[in-house]
């Protein structure tokens, strides 16, 4: 019997999702709440199947018969629908960053409590090939013991969504959450260890000088960099930067130990290349002891690549939630305290950007 699933938000990152989940056996979009009708109508015509469409999420939780929930709406929105879909008892997976602020994040926590049914946060980095497999080899031992970890993006501005809300550090929660929680994630489960101190440096200089909405300029920075010192005394960096769609590696990702280190190495999306195909990825490994350089290409299914941006980590993400459906049991591989951590320390390092300071996560 196939997975009914209901999505809560349709636009250009919750058609992602039901290209994915129509890739993968045994899930079914069947029913799509969206209070913008030609995102819901998109969406509707992407699920193709009988999905039902509706302007409210209450009204498809009181109609459909679902077995999971995906949450894909604007970032300020999360925390008042968690609010309402935790007292289903459906398993949810809810877009990144869990919430905009850490203490709405503390209130899902809270709000969760007991509850039997998973709730996955969506950071779906974990699941890109070369950054899994990037896991697996510090997880193997490969790299010794992790004690830094430098994270480079370079990529493409923030797309145009319904409303430009992801242009506005009041909707999004800022650059260093709405886009970089991925990464705070990525630090903190590549270290084995919990962030203490965060200091960063960011500007808007380039992206929507000459943009309004409504009267309002947009706010979000589209560069930095960032340093995260964690509790067993490693380190990590983040170098961004959102106007360098023109970068052969979108994303680097490199750990190093006193064995070696382990780049994973992402390109852009297919569709922003010139012949709208996505290059294959690669992780090298450089061992300390022999000077051996081992370069391996990552290659993943096409149609898994054209399904979405985000070089196939939604569909194996998707492929891993699903097994947990099916399985009854288990913890979700992302939790809820991972997505307040990853929103925890993108809240600090705006802070710093702010104020020019470091900033302590402890107490």
């Amino acid at each position: 019997m196939s997975i009914r699933y209901g999505l809560i938000g349709s636009g250009m990152m919750g058609q992602e999702h039901i290209r994915n989940l129509n890739l993968l056996e045994g899930c079914s979009v069947t029913a799509v709440a969206d209070t913008d009708s030609s995102m819901r109508a998109k969406s509707l015509e992407t699920a193709r199947n009988s999905a039902r469409g509706y302007s409210d999420y209450r009204e498809m939780l009181a109609h459909e018969a679902l077995d999971a929930l995906v949450i894909v709406t604007p970032n300020d929105t999360h925390h008042s629908i968690l609010q309402d879909v935790l007292a289903t008892d459906l398993p949810i997976l809810c877009e990144k960053p869990l919430c905009t602020t850490a203490s709405d994040c503390r209130d899902v926590i809270g709000l969760a409590k007991g509850r039997l049914a998973p709730v996955w946060v969506a950071m779906e980095y974990r699941y890109m090939p070369p950054v899994a497999r990037l896991l697996a080899e510090i997880e193997h031992g490969t790299v010794g013991t992790p004690r830094m970890i430098a994270i480079r993006e370079h990529r493409f501005p923030f797309l145009a969504k319904v409303g430009d809300w992801n242009r506005f550090n009041s909707r999004s929660g800022g650059t260093l959450v709405e886009k970089c929680c991925h990464f705070w994630d990525l630090m903190r489960l590549a270290m084995g260890s919990d962030p203490v101190r965060v200091y960063a440096s960011g500007g808007k200089d380039v992206n929507f000088q000459d943009k309004n909405q409504n009267g309002h300029q947009p706010d979000v920075l589209d560069n930095a960099f960032a340093v995260v010192d964690f509790e067993n005394g490693s380190r990590g960096m983040l170098d961004l930067c959102m106007f360098a769609e023109g970068s052969y590696w979108q994303e680097v990702v490199s750990v190093t130990g006193e064995k070696a280190r382990v780049d994973a190495k992402v390109p852009g999306p297919a569709r922003f290349s010139p012949d709208s195909k996505e290059r294959p990825s690669e992780v090298e490994i450089s061992v300390r002891a022999s000077k051996e350089v081992v370069v391996e290409q990552i290659e993943v299914d096409e149609a898994i690549l054209q399904a979405g941006d985000h070089h196939g980590s939604t569909f194996f993400q998707h492929q891993r939630f699903r097994d947990l459906i099916k399985n009854g049991k288990g913890q979700p591989e992302v939790s809820l305290v991972d997505g307040y951590w990853s929103v925890l320390v993108g809240e600090a390092a705006e802070e710093s950007v702010r104020t020019g300071a470091a900033v302590s996560l402890k107490g």
